[in-house]
């Protein structure tokens, strides 16, 4: 066994290209797989880079549900779908997303309209049209037409099914924000299997469920991104406890 204060390195065996190095890693993530130690595997490969400048030639690919295990930087999108209204008596919406009850991760949570992993191989636009179409219905013109990119949030954080023990995973994540205006007739559509249904929420009914108490909550790496819209349209005022406080922790991880 390893010295856990030792960092993990690959030996000469692993190869010195991107395919070979894939390769190895592979095999013991996918024997980790098979004894039930990496659940909710994905098929997706995430690149592992120095820094995102840098995916496009990354040292090595791997699976999306065990990246955190190596505690690499894992880069997504999430899109805030929302509804402006035409009327300026009427307020603005925002579209949320009921994930299924068999997701391996959040079950039933409620989510963004559309988010989604930054799998290798596509730029984050490309992913993003992708992800509008497969999760939610979202027609490509329709897409180009209304997106906005609106900067990135970071965070770290230590979790895992076995942190208890000692053994949890360290998730360093990046999320590239859009804003996605839609028509006020545009109804998105399930076509994955991953979401069970659609609704739109005041932004006064997206603050209520930030209360800690609040008995259908959004899946965790949601909130940061919509704070960071609300921050951004001056929803929050810049007179709230803790202002500050909130903004720097919207990017409290490495941004690279």
């Amino acid at each position: 066994m390893a010295d856990s204060s030792s960092p993990l390195t690959l030996g000469k065996s692993a190869g010195n290209n991107t395919e070979s190095r894939t390769k190895a890693v592979a095999s013991v993530m996918e024997e980790l797989r098979d004894s039930g130690y990496i659940t909710g595997w994905r098929d997706e490969l995430y690149p592992v880079a120095n820094n995102f400048d840098n995916v496009k030639s990354p040292v090595f690919l791997i699976e999306r549900a065990a990246a955190s295990l190596l505690g690499v930087m894992e880069y997504g999108v999430h899109i805030n779908g929302l509804v402006i209204p035409e009327d300026d008596n009427k307020e603005v919406r925002m579209w949320m997303a009921r994930r299924s009850k068999t997701k391996s991760k959040f079950p039933s949570f409620l989510d963004h309209i559309v988010a989604g992993g930054q799998p290798a191989g596509l730029s984050l636009m490309d992913n993003v049209i992708k992800e509008c179409e497969e999760e939610a219905g979202i027609p490509e013109e329709l897409t180009k037409r209304g997106i906005k990119p609106a900067g990135v949030i970071s965070y770290e954080n230590y979790g895992g099914r076995l942190k208890d023990e000692g053994e949890g995973v360290m998730n360093r994540v990046v999320l590239f924000c859009f804003d996605l205006m839609l028509p006020e007739d545009f109804v998105p559509t399930a076509n994955d299997g991953e979401v069970e249904s659609f609704f739109t929420w005041s932004l006064e009914d997206i603050s209520q469920s930030m209360h800690p108490e609040y008995d259908d909550p959004i899946k965790p790496n949601c909130y940061p991104v919509i704070i960071d819209y609300m921050l951004r349209e001056g929803h929050i005022s810049p007179d709230s406890p803790k202002y500050l406080e909130i903004v720097r922790r919207l990017r409290s991880g490495p941004c690279c």
